[in-house]
């Protein structure tokens, strides 16, 4: 059955939805916001403009902590909110520089400010691709020793031990994923996607279900299926990113559970799209939608932003199905201004600006259909993708029919979903411009 929009006074819930933080505890005001390196806006000052602004600079940069904490202090008062979720990736793109004990000060210090500024709030973590050193490397479980990742995921398991109950805690120690329930009727699954990533090297060994996280999941749906519950699974790489056969296999696990999995968050990619998800007879049908929300970190020349998700509240009957979203930003050209202060701000809300009558799957598959023949409203899709700070070079047809394909390819490298689109590039032709916009 279709979900159906809540009764007219039933309660919603709102869930802040925070990823892709990446704190550079090198970042230096006024340093030089362009450079050879990887990462800029660290080391000495310079003099004369180019400098790195004082709360973030747009380029090969990311946040200093200071800015981190100024977006946690001007959110309204926790109870606003019914949780958290936080999908990872902590520490700065300065990979060649990382060792264990600088991703474990991230680690701590990051959530020791979330639980400063969050209070009370149930704050429910993923595993970022950045969290291990070096970048990217998450070996099975089976992998003991000095090899393994224990020695994140006992120091994940020590942070975040007030959020997440025992059983939670033994299954994040042992791969990194877990399962809480949020609320009477809603369960969280939250998911190490580092086991489906194309950069982990350790899949070489196995890339089918490395962890048994898949086949964990399953159970885990199964459950929930059998006593009337909702799951929201959250995560940090996207699904269409992931390694093929990984990524069949879970498009084919939410096809499944449609009726059970209520919704789907991630983070990762940096800006603010989603990925559709159909039925697998007929590929026509929308059963799921991913949320793909943007970084607070400004890596690569964006604003730092933020997300709040609405949801169907705690009642018998709930769908648990999210109504609608806003996302905030801090605009940096403003903040950066002398004498002024940080403001951050609504960007803008779903329903409102792409005018959708609700915000389940149909209506997001709708409004692709809608940007194939409304160029204006495409282009706002393009202003909010990147935070308020898109390209100087235009979205034109090239690139609008590799990102319209890319909303409907829900699972890795499948031609058949672009193809109702008809799109006027060869499908590999559009993984390329796929490779060529992806920020991190």
């Amino acid at each position: 059955r279709p979900p159906q929009p809540p009764a007219p006074g039933a309660p919603t819930a709102r869930i802040l939805f925070l990823t892709d933080l990446h704190w550079d505890r090198r970042y230096a005001p006024g340093s030089p916001a362009a450079c050879p390196d990887p990462l800029c806006c660290r080391g000495d000052a310079g003099h004369g403009p180019g400098g790195a602004g004082f709360w973030g600079e747009y380029g090969k940069c990311d946040l200093p902590l200071h800015t981190i904490e100024a977006l946690l202090a001007q959110l309204p008062d926790p109870a606003a909110f019914a949780a958290a979720y936080w999908t990872g990736d902590i520490p700065a793109h300065d990979v060649w520089q990382q060792s264990r004990q600088d991703q474990l000060l991230a680690l701590r210090t990051v959530t020791g400010l979330l639980r400063r500024h969050l209070g009370h709030l149930p704050v429910y973590p993923a595993v970022g691709n950045h969290e291990a050193t070096p970048v990217n490397a998450f070996p099975p479980p089976y992998v003991r020793g000095n090899q393994s990742s224990a020695w994140l995921y006992d120091a994940m398991a020590q942070a975040w031990q007030g959020w997440l109950p025992p059983p939670a805690l033994q299954t994040l120690r042992a791969g990194g994923f877990y399962t809480v329930r949020v609320w009477p009727g809603l369960r969280l699954v939250s998911l190490n996607m580092n086991f489906c990533s194309q950069a982990n090297f350790w899949l070489l060994i196995n890339a089918t279900d490395p962890a048994g996280q898949l086949q964990w999941l399953v159970g885990v749906l199964a459950d929930a299926e059998r006593d009337g519950d909702k799951v929201h699974i959250i995560g940090h790489i996207p699904p269409a990113h992931c390694l093929r056969s990984w990524s069949w296999n879970y498009y084919r696990i939410v096809s499944r559970f449609e009726g059970t999995i209520a919704g789907q968050f991630f983070g990762h990619t940096h800006v603010d799209e989603f990925e559709m998800f159909y039925d697998e007879e007929t590929l026509s049908r929308p059963v799921s939608v991913a949320f793909v929300a943007p970084s607070v970190t400004t890596y690569i020349n964006l604003n730092p932003g933020y997300r709040v998700y609405e949801v169907d509240g705690a009642y018998p009957g709930s769908s648990h199905a999210v109504l609608d979203h806003e996302t905030f930003i801090l605009n940096l050209t403003e903040a950066n201004a002398p004498g002024a202060a940080p403001r951050w701000r609504s960007l803008y809300r779903a329903r409102e600006a792409y005018g959708l009558p609700a915000a389940f799957p149909a209506d997001w598959d709708r409004l692709i259909r809608r940007f194939q023949d409304d160029e204006p409203l495409f282009q706002r899709f393009w202003f909010h993708l990147h935070k308020g700070h898109p390209p100087r070079q235009p979205c034109l047809a090239p690139c609008k029919a590799a990102l319209l394909c890319a909303l409907r390819t829900g699972r890795s490298a499948d031609p058949q979903l672009c193809r109702p689109l008809r799109p006027a590039l060869p499908f590999p032709q559009i993984q390329e411009l796929w490779r060529q916009r992806r920020l991190c």
